[in-house]
């Protein structure tokens, strides 16, 4: 048996929706799959086998979200059987008591690195806004201020001549600024909602917006495309490789707004520096520019290489990934 076929096997045993912990022991008590040992996640394996089967949009399986706040699996066919009802009358005791196994998850923080290794492919400079490091303020309802990560491009015009051109003529032409909202997983429409719309607040300030998580639900793509169109927020998914992560709908281009630039770098020193460091590289003489790009990205995101730094990374941080490096 391969993992997938363990999987659904135990789902038929198993008649209701089932964690993909329960799953795990399940797997493990019938010894459906006796090749655990070589994984050294094995918890986090059925984990991204399960997300395949969602994110593939396979039809046998279907998921819930539970009473216990966790992600239960089960078998399309059997979802009459099952009934609705049913689900929901699931008290926390009933779904966790065959539970045994203990397992360490990730942080949403922990895919900052995953998005920082993205964006330094597509030759963006990005940096964590930490918001415990902001200031305090007195007004409670600015919640939605601070964006998770910022990033900068920069044109990539390959003559000083043309470089020199473009700043006299324009010198906001000379790069972009986006802003990152991060989520680790979006399956629900208020989760879809919220993040998105937290995203809008957030990035008002820049030319582009993003809303990222690791895993989106499939049935909310008519939901996505229609909030991307009526408000210009583009939509990342990040990959367990980061190399492999994809912009599912593009941001429309906005106008920076300096005084909410101003306010983020009163409120935040990340920020501030984020800016001069932006306008430094903006403004260097030929002769320092590359020391002035050296010095920025010392300052900004850490980011990984190759793909094996990408599953060592995830396998620290319990981020579910499978044969990343294959």
């Amino acid at each position: 048996m391969t993992i997938k076929e363990a999987i659904l096997r135990s789902l038929e045993d198993l008649q209701q929706p089932a964690t993909y912990l329960e799953i795990y022991k399940h797997i493990m008590d019938r010894n459906y799959y006796p090749h655990f040992e070589s994984k050294e996640t094995p918890t986090n394996t059925v984990s991204a086998q399960l997300g395949d089967f969602i994110r593939k949009s396979d039809t046998r399986v279907k998921r819930i979200k539970l009473p216990t706040g966790t992600l239960g699996y089960y078998l399309t066919k059997l979802e009459q059987n099952i009934g609705i009802d049913k689900i929901n009358a699931l008290t926390a005791k009933e779904i966790g008591k065959t539970t045994r196994v203990t397992v360490k998850t990730y942080d949403e923080r922990d895919l900052h690195m995953l998005l920082s290794s993205y964006l330094k492919v597509i030759d963006t400079f990005s940096k964590t806004i930490p918001h415990t490091q902001s200031f305090k303020t007195i007004d409670k309802h600015q919640i939605w201020t601070h964006p998770d990560m910022v990033g900068v491009r920069f044109s990539s015009l390959k003559t000083e001549e043309s470089q020199n051109f473009q700043k006299a003529i324009n010198r906001l032409d000379t790069f972009k600024i986006s802003s990152y909202e991060i989520k680790r997983e979006i399956n629900f429409d208020s989760d879809l909602k919220e993040g998105f719309f937290q995203a809008v607040s957030n990035s008002s300030w820049a030319n582009y917006g993003y809303l990222v998580a690791f895993e989106f639900a499939d049935n909310l793509e008519d939901e996505m495309e229609r909030l991307n169109q009526a408000f210009g927020i583009g939509i990342i998914e990040l990959g367990a490789n980061p190399f492999q992560s994809k912009i599912r709908y593009t941001p429309k281009l906005r106008e920076l707004d300096f005084k909410t630039i101003d306010k983020l770098c009163n409120n935040n020193d990340h920020f501030k520096r984020f800016i001069d460091q932006t306008e430094k590289i903006l403004t260097a003489e030929k002769r320092y520019l590359g020391a002035t790009k050296k010095e920025f990205g010392d300052f900004c995101d850490k980011y990984l290489s190759t793909d094996s730094e990408a599953e060592k990374y995830c396998r620290d941080k319990n981020i579910p990934s499978e044969n990343i490096s294959e």
